[in-house]
């Protein structure tokens, strides 16, 4: 899964109660580059149209 985190800064005259670690989710695209010729697809179209895309290595599920 392609989650990262990070730890923003507290202040210490924040009234609200501090958020320490943050997630965010990045696209698998990002990571890619150029995708190769004949790579693996889905072998069913429904299947494709379920994730949202052809190929696997793109599949990025929403939590």
């Amino acid at each position: 899964m392609h989650q990262r985190d990070y730890h923003p800064y507290i202040s210490p005259f924040d009234p609200c109660k501090p958020i320490e670690k943050k997630t965010y989710s990045t696209p698998p695209h990002l990571f890619l580059g150029f995708q190769e010729e004949n790579s693996p697809q889905y072998k069913s179209a429904a299947e494709a149209l379920k994730r949202g895309t052809l190929w696997p290595s793109l599949y990025d599920p929403y939590s």
